[in-house]
């Protein structure tokens, strides 16, 4: 089967190819104010398996899920410098409620450090109290002039955590556990998506961070994509807002705090990383639909077949469906559940059945072969296995093969318009950091020479990884 004329082609019009994908494998379409974005049941059964896996691994590392308001005072807004004129222009305030103008304006959530700066100084009192960690699944706006559906859109859905420790070093070691034992170990054992993991640059930090870490993807297109991130906020919100403790010896002390975070723009990653010329390409892990078995016949024997199939499926924990819409050509059938990435396709037809076989096609390879239906399940399991390798292998190799040694800032500029440019961390300038900026890169991340997140950016030897980024 050659590839479908329903999308656009992805070497020659990748932002094409993005939109056609998201609005034809029906993940998400946009809303009725600009920038923001209705997600669809298949879009949004990929958020509540990211959803899913990630709360796992966040109660894991300790933290307590709670929620807080969506609408913020103004005021707190401006008690943390740094932290208003990073929002600044993305902020949206409502000024009118009940019929008459409010005394304050009240913001709407771009992000929770506030009200959380609010919150933890009245349940800390003492060094008993710490740590405190706790995690929120919200809704943020932030007002968005270039917007892309999953990508950059004024309204998106996240999880944002928010601790406070009793000393900075326990407040660093959390930020770099979130980093990498709950989203890049998410990254790569569920959305089958290696990261590079590093510090951000003073440029690039959160506003109102002391130090932000990250996780970088490479795209298809050679672009960066920041997956997740993870800050230090030291005691600059505990200043602002009073979260101070009694330490052990009686002592007044203020906390120190973190705050990191990831959305559904890890939706538009996984379109962009592992999607090909056909549409999505999911790892069986996130996958809502496992395996779809499309029944190529409308008979009785047929239909019997594939629901016990189906059952045998599920007694399994395997995600399956039958398809067994015959209104539309079966040629359809196949380039619609392409389109979603559906990671193994079953065709079952009464051929098939006379024979007790059915016909199996991997979705990242496309291959397929007809197997005995006693066996089909082990199969099944087995393929679902190597699936979801397969896609993490392949895009390690990209990674690796994207990345290019350079060592100067001009070097590295013509090499990120092809994938990450990784050059020494010495030659990164303030100069240095906006004339790369001016030509569209940025520095991704900085990382010591093992590849690792470094303690300090004082540490010798560290390199600097420089891209272009959505």
């Amino acid at each position: 089967m050659g590839q479908p004329a329903i999308l656009k082609s992805q070497r020659d019009d990748f932002p094409g190819w993005y939109q056609d994908v998201v609005a034809k494998a029906e993940l998400a379409e946009n809303g009725a104010v600009r920038g923001t974005m209705v997600i669809r049941p298949y879009g949004y059964g990929l958020w509540e398996r990211m959803q899913s896996e990630l709360d796992a691994r966040i109660k894991r590392a300790g933290a307590e899920n709670v929620y807080l308001p969506l609408l913020i005072p103004y005021s707190y807004i401006q008690k943390e410098a740094e932290h208003v004129k990073g929002f600044k222009f993305e902020l949206a305030t409502v000024t009118h409620a009940g019929g008459k103008q409010l005394e304050e304006a009240l913001t709407i959530r771009p992000s929770s450090e506030t009200l959380f700066g609010d919150v933890m100084a009245r349940w800390v009192q003492s060094h008993r109290d710490l740590p405190l960690l706790l995690n929120q699944w919200a809704n943020v706006v932030r007002w968005e002039l270039r917007p892309r559906l999953f990508l950059r859109t004024t309204e998106f859905l996240w999880q944002e955590g928010h601790t406070a420790h009793a000393t900075a070093a326990g407040a660093s070691a959390y930020a770099l556990r979130i980093l990498t034992d709950v989203y890049q170990d998410f990254m790569g054992r569920v959305l089958a998506l290696p990261v590079l993991v590093g510090r951000k640059t003073r440029r690039e930090r959160f506003a109102g961070a002391v130090n932000t870490l990250t996780c970088e993807a490479l795209m298809r297109d050679g672009k960066a994509l920041q997956m997740a991130t993870s800050h230090e906020l030291g005691q600059n919100f505990s200043r602002a807002f009073g979260i101070n403790f009694a330490d052990s010896d009686g002592s007044q002390q203020f906390a120190w705090t973190t705050s990191w975070g990831s959305s559904t723009r890890m939706i538009g990653g996984l379109i962009m990383a592992h999607g090909d010329e056909y549409g999505l390409r999911l790892p069986p892990m996130i996958a809502p639909v496992q395996v779809v078995i499309v029944v190529v016949h409308d008979e009785p024997a047929v239909l019997r077949v594939a629901d016990q199939l189906a059952r045998h499926l599920i007694d399994q924990g395997i995600r399956a469906r039958v398809d067994r819409d015959l209104t539309r050509s079966l040629g359809r059938r196949i380039i619609d559940w392409e389109l979603k990435g559906v990671p193994i396709r079953v065709e079952l037809g009464s051929r098939d059945v006379a024979a007790h076989r059915c016909v199996l096609v991997r979705r990242d390879t496309r291959s397929k072969e007809s197997v005995a239906e006693s066996e089909a399940v082990a199969l099944i399991g087995g393929a679902l296995s190597a699936i979801q390798q397969n896609l993490y292998e392949d895009r390690l190799q990209a990674l690796r093969a994207g990345i290019i040694e350079t060592s100067s800032i001009e070097a590295a500029i013509e090499a990120a318009q092809r994938g990450f440019a990784r050059l020494p961390y010495a030659l990164i300038t303030e100069e240095s950091e906006a004339a790369l900026a001016q030509r569209g890169v940025t520095v991704r991340c900085i990382q010591d020479s093992d590849g690792h997140v470094p303690t300090s950016e004082d540490q010798p030897g560290l390199t600097a990884i420089v891209g272009r980024a959505y």
